[in-house]
């Protein structure tokens, strides 16, 4: 490995199907004023709602509820809930939902003793808290972004097309997530796909990039053929349990920083399909999925070397007799074959991307170094269009 670098995860975790409970081990340590944040009420009609409630009545605390949180948050709903937060005087933040719910309740908990504008102090200028952090915890009902062991917040602005991501430092991470695979069982399936791709690509994004040999590269290798393997199984039966807990799990081991110690990282899948999602306001594990494949098999001669490397090892691709242009494009074909089996969107246009936001979508994209090849605006209209 080279290069320098320190590690450290502030997240206590809890997993499995009795995590809940220790949510009476963790409430203790906070205030008394507790802001409930959820989504469109999906967690009442499964009962983690009531549940939840139950054990924060059963230690004392007063419910301010936050509900109505989007799949891509908003930035009217970020100033809304710091209003709400702010009023109530909230000491505690806990986020019961999605990826979206996690990142939403950590833009809030920077923004509630801050008199600036969230949007622009965090998301246009990317300055860091200069106010008291007020604490987060996260009860994880989807698997996907990693949130609930990250210090990443994407928020969305539709008036400015824009869909932005602020990973902040370690004090604005979930100080527990508490993890129940059972709880992942009553999505739709197409958003349990969504949640898988995120997944892989978060895991691409730390991989594709560097030439040296790297730890990191090696558990990303395994991640990903957990979750190829795990996809397979849950896609036949969402009920399968070892299934849908090997991807939570994944989920999370995927982006907390783990494995992108000691070396660059790429990340241009997610800066087009953020700006994608700006526009089309879809949900972000497939405006991944769309714009993947055209932005690996352009670059992929930049970092051949890495993408055969993907291909013998991710997807069990024989070389013999094979130079390792074909190698590495057989590969890409074995990824576009898993995609399309598991169902994710494989083109913009599904998502209701038009030809007319090409422009917008290019000029939205924001530019990275950390990968094999830096893009010209050219060349992401290029890759934006082959989207299509």
């Amino acid at each position: 490995m080279l290069g320098n670098f320190s590690y450290k995860n502030a997240t206590k975790l809890y997993f499995g199907d009795d995590s809940l409970k220790y949510l009476n081990e963790e409430l203790p340590k906070y205030g008394k004023n507790v802001m409930l944040i959820y989504g469109g009420g999906s967690i009442k009609k499964n009962g983690i709602y009531d549940e939840v409630v139950s054990i924060l009545e059963t230690n004392g605390k007063t419910i301010i509820e936050d509900a109505g949180v989007m799949p891509n948050p908003t930035v009217e709903k970020l100033r809304e809930g710091v209003s709400k937060a702010k009023e109530n005087k909230v000491d505690f933040l806990l986020a019961v939902g999605g990826g979206s719910c996690c990142d939403y309740a950590k833009a809030v908990s920077v923004s509630i003793n801050c008199d600036e504008d969230p949007w622009e102090k965090y998301y246009i200028r990317f300055e860091e808290p200069t106010c008291e952090i007020v604490p987060v915890g996260c009860v994880l009902t989807m698997a996907g972004t990693g949130s609930e062991m990250n210090a990443g917040s994407v928020i969305t602005n539709h008036e400015t097309h824009q869909k932005i991501g602020h990973v902040f430092g370690e004090e604005v991470m979930p100080k527990f997530s508490i993890l129940n695979p059972k709880y992942t069982m009553s999505l739709p399936k197409r958003q349990m796909v969504a949640g898988i791709y995120d997944i892989f690509n978060h895991i691409c994004e730390q991989y594709f990039s560097g030439d040296d040999d790297n730890t990191s590269d090696y558990i990303a290798e395994a991640l990903m053929k957990s979750v190829i393997h795990s996809s397979l199984i849950a896609i036949e039966n969402p009920e399968d349990y070892e299934a849908r807990s090997n991807i939570m799990w994944s989920a999370t081991w995927a982006l907390n920083t783990l494995i992108s110690r000691g070396k660059s990282t790429d990340w241009m899948v997610h800066m087009l399909g953020q700006s994608a999602g700006g526009y089309t306001d879809a949900t972000h594990g497939m405006t991944l999925s769309a714009v993947s494949l055209p932005y690996y098999r352009f670059i992929m001669p930049y970092g051949l070397a890495k993408f055969k490397r993907f291909a013998e090892e991710v997807w069990n691709v024989c070389a013999e007799g094979k130079t390792d242009k074909q190698v590495a494009e057989e590969g890409l074909v074995a990824m576009e074959n898993w995609m399309r089996k598991i169902g994710v969107a494989m083109s913009l246009s599904e998502l209701g991307a038009t030809e007319d936001m090409i422009d917008g979508i290019t000029e939205g994209t924001f530019i990275l170094e950390g990968g094999y090849k830096v893009l010209t605006k050219d060349e992401v209209k290029q890759i934006i269009r082959e989207s299509m």
